[in-house]
């Protein structure tokens, strides 16, 4: 397959996804210590905005690879690992932000969510190796997971009052969500994955 052919417009969404992630992290690390000034602000916003735009990537390659008809091999193997690597990301950074010792929680989350999609990425990898990869699809538990993990992590990033609302709160709340649900579709993912070590 040609380079024109590989850089379809989901696949520029996928790559571009990947590309935003060292801007992420950057805006991370320059974020003044005192919160209430208007530069803490300003990247902040900027901060949570960017990971808005990674988040909204991850929708957008998806449908328009199925709208257009522009699924390929280089798109099914970068979506994954762009997903992977912005969650790991984002959650690890949390984890730094919010210390252990006081928000344990935070820390706990992170480590499920994370090993769950180690997990998965080795069971996914085992069942192409068998020639079953196409049973281990995406349940709609695990659709909605992602959804409410995108938003936990944008509460948690923001840091401030939203609308009057508090932010931190309400990302707890929803990375708690998130990780029950994680835990629960990790189940399914692996009850069928073990099937094919019995058979």
């Amino acid at each position: 397959m040609s380079r024109i052919h590989l850089m379809t417009i989901p696949n520029i969404l996928t790559l571009s996804r990947i590309a935003l992630i060292p801007l992420f992290v950057v805006l991370y690390y320059c974020q003044p210590t005192y919160t209430d000034t208007p530069i803490f602000t300003w990247i902040n916003f900027s901060l949570t905005g960017v990971y808005a735009a990674i988040s909204l990537t991850d929708y957008l390659d998806g449908y328009l690879a199925r709208k257009l008809n522009m699924t390929s091999k280089l798109g099914a193997f970068l979506d994954p690992v762009a997903d992977k690597l912005m969650v790991s990301t984002a959650l690890v950074l949390l984890v730094d932000y919010y210390p252990s010792n006081t928000h344990w929680y935070i820390s706990v989350c992170a480590l499920i969510i994370i090993s769950r999609e180690i997990l998965m990425s080795a069971l996914r990898e085992w069942m192409s190796t068998v020639g079953q990869r196409s049973t281990i699809n995406v349940s709609f538990i695990g659709k909605v997971k992602t959804f409410v993990q995108i938003f936990a992590i944008l509460f948690l990033l923001y840091q401030q009052p939203f609308f009057g609302l508090p932010s931190f709160e309400i990302g707890v709340f929803l990375l708690v969500v998130a990780t029950l649900l994680t835990l629960y579709s990790g189940l399914i993912y692996l009850k069928e994955g073990i099937k094919t070590f019995k058979s």
